[in-house]
């Protein structure tokens, strides 16, 4: 008995690289069944830093480890993105005051109740990207990249950025996150504003966005399915007035029809028939 689950340890160990959890079905699936597993917890060989989720021994766990687990382990289709995703690209400050930062994933996914049961001192919190649905991109068990769709078509990593997507290397061992890019980024974020997210900060991050790139904002304005993230971009991006927003290509982009009312008592951007605060150019910088 010994000599088996010595046996089951060392290939384990080559699958289970140092610093990424994995969950108890991942483990099942691949024929560890509950007691091995009991047995290689009370050896020190893996330890259980949340109930249902388990690592081999290491470095303290980093919110990075945590999507790596996600997007190398369990297929999940989640990316970073939104506000988390362009400051973490170096790209804005967004500090809120009272509480551990959180990391904003979007994607179709419920994140595994052991996610926010982790000690590490952000938050993680799940967003819609029914948005941008079509760019969904997710990999498998051998580190193929998969676009969404009927037929998962696989995908090379240089094709992430069409999809308004980039792979980031964390860590020792490389780790490719995929993060939004800065464009895809600020669509994700305004698609929640007001709900979750202040015009306001929205509007200073994107004043920080100078070096968009023109012909991939303009693949995803037609690739949006949210009027409102839409004209509320335009509204704001024509406002600040980048060197870029006059290349952007608006012929196939669907704004939709009718006015759009976000802020009560606001001011109408007759252009594209949204409101905004009054005192939005109060917060430019």
């Amino acid at each position: 008995m010994v000599e088996q689950r010595k046996d089951r340890l060392n290939p384990l160990l080559r699958l289970l690289p140092p610093g990424q959890l994995v969950s108890a079905s991942w483990l099942r699936e691949r024929e560890y069944p509950t007691n091995l597993v009991a047995y290689y917890v009370a050896n020190n060989r893996l330890e259980s830093p949340a109930r249902g989720v388990y690592r081999v021994p290491g470095p303290p766990l980093k919110w990075q480890s945590v999507v790596a687990s996600l997007q190398l382990n369990e297929a999940s289709w989640s990316h970073v993105g939104g506000a988390t995703a362009i400051v973490q690209r170096g790209l804005g400050h967004y500090a809120r005051l009272g509480g551990a930062e959180t990391i904003q994933l979007f994607g179709p996914d419920t994140l595994p109740p052991w996610v926010n049961k982790l000690k590490v001192p952000e938050k993680f919190e799940q967003r819609s990207d029914a948005a941008l649905s079509p760019l969904r991109v997710r990999r498998d068990e051998k580190g193929v990249l998969h676009r969404f769709g009927r037929d998962e078509e696989p995908i090379s990593p240089d094709a992430l950025g069409e999809l308004g997507l980039a792979e980031i290397k964390w860590g020792t061992f490389d780790w490719p996150l995929i993060f939004s890019s800065e464009e895809r980024a600020i669509l994700e974020l305004l698609e929640h504003v007001p709900e979750r997210e202040s015009v306001y900060e929205a509007y200073v991050l994107l004043q920080g966005l100078v070096n968009l790139r023109p012909e991939r904002v303009s693949g995803l304005l037609r690739a949006c399915h949210s009027v409102k993230a839409k004209r509320l971009f335009l509204a704001l991006a024509a406002r600040i007035g980048h060197a870029w927003f006059k290349y952007l290509d608006l012929k196939s982009v669907n704004l939709g029809s009718g006015k759009r009312a976000l802020f009560p008592g606001g001011k109408l951007d007759s252009k594209y028939q949204i409101t905004l605060p009054a005192d939005l150019d109060e917060h430019a910088r």
